[in-house]
């Protein structure tokens, strides 16, 4: 199929049922325990690179491919209708911890969207009654635009916008040349940071970029019912709408219990499709998660019964378990039916605006 034959099955395929995404991939590398060689492989010599490379899981795309390939593979197997490009971190400013060049940050993306390419196809060749296909992931930034970097100067910040829009036009460019179907801008804590690259986006299609769809996903930090930058769910969704995603939702920070009601709200509001994969409950005192696949489906199935997502996967902690029990517990049920589209100006801060007619 050509990437636009992809996109229209995409889109099919979510009318006709709750889709399914893959789970954690920090678990499952962390699983094999590698060591700092692995990370390193031959091109990221510690004379050129110096400092530690353990734990930077996007370079496994460059280094270990066998190992992002694997994965791929195995949350396919597990029922996932969309799997994760490997680049959650693949930005110039993320990667800059690593003492990464902006080409090798490139590298990054473009093998792993290739990996991914590659799987998805396979699977698709092998089940084309069940067509599988990438996003391309954008993940957060360590720096935020929204909020001061120093506690005594409200003004500070250790980043510009177009500094910011420059980290992300880069990566969205090599994800877009290495194949993927969707852009999956995830786990937004700041949501200028993801104006921002919803605005790379933007722009490189208007300059002749193939257009694809984009799924946009925030983190509720706690309790609170408010992403990091203070907004609310209903805040959120306004000042992002005017990007027309695909699919809004909400990911990691939280386990299924305490995300419900985010969800909950996003549903009644969100004229598109509502995506959510929670992590597998909190952490315990070690730092692990300890829900088991049957309680993650358990609590995400009843999501799905009662109409209010229709895109389901999973986040920290979870595995390919935890995904074949999702898609097995959602699997019949209808999706959600999008919310009408509101002719109203929706404006937002922390709170949401609306300015009837």
């Amino acid at each position: 199929m050509t990437r636009q034959e992809r996109i229209a099955a995409l889109k099919a395929a979510a009318k006709e049922r709750i889709l399914i995404l893959d789970g954690s991939w920090g678990v499952m590398i962390q699983r094999r325990g590698l060591d700092e060689a692995d990370y390193r492989g031959d091109r990221f010599t510690e004379a050129k690179y110096p400092g530690q490379m353990k734990g930077n899981n996007d370079i496994l795309c460059i280094t270990r491919p066998d190992i992002v390939t694997d994965l791929h593979n195995a949350y396919f197997a597990a029922g996932a209708d969309i799997s994760e490009t490997n680049t959650f971190s693949a930005t110039i400013i993320a990667q800059d911890d690593y003492k990464l060049d902006a080409e090798s940050v490139r590298d990054i993306n473009l093998k792993g969207a290739r990996l991914g390419r590659e799987a998805a196809d396979a699977w698709t060749a092998k089940e084309p009654q069940k067509p599988r296909f990438l996003a391309g992931s954008i993940g957060p930034l360590n720096k935020m635009l929204s909020m001061s970097s120093d506690v005594n100067d409200p003004g500070a910040r250790s980043v510009t916008f177009d500094e910011v829009y420059e980290a992300y036009r880069q990566q969205i460019q090599a994800l877009n040349e290495g194949g993927v179907d969707l852009y999956l801008i995830e786990t937004i804590t700041d949501t200028l940071n993801c104006k921002a690259a919803i605005k790379a986006i933007m722009d490189l299609e208007a300059e002749g970029m193939e257009k694809l769809p984009i799924w946009i996903s925030g983190t509720i930090t706690d309790r609170s019912g408010r992403t990091l930058s203070g907004q609310t769910v209903e805040a959120f969704w306004n000042s992002v709408r005017h990007a027309r995603p695909f699919a809004i939702g909400f990911n990691c920070a939280l386990g299924a219990d305490l995300m419900r009601p985010h969800i909950a709200a996003l549903s009644r509001v969100a004229d598109t499709l509502v995506a959510a994969y929670p992590n597998a409950g909190l952490p315990n005192e070690m730092g692990q998660y300890d829900e088991q696949p049957e309680q993650t489906s358990g609590a995400v199935g009843g999501w799905a019964q009662d109409g209010l997502v229709n895109i389901l996967g999973g986040c920290c902690g979870t595995t390919p378990e935890h995904i074949a029990a999702i898609a097995k517990a959602v699997e019949g049920v209808k999706p959600r039916d999008p919310a009408p589209e509101k002719h109203t100006m929706r404006l937002a801060g922390l709170e949401p605006f609306e300015v009837a007619s």
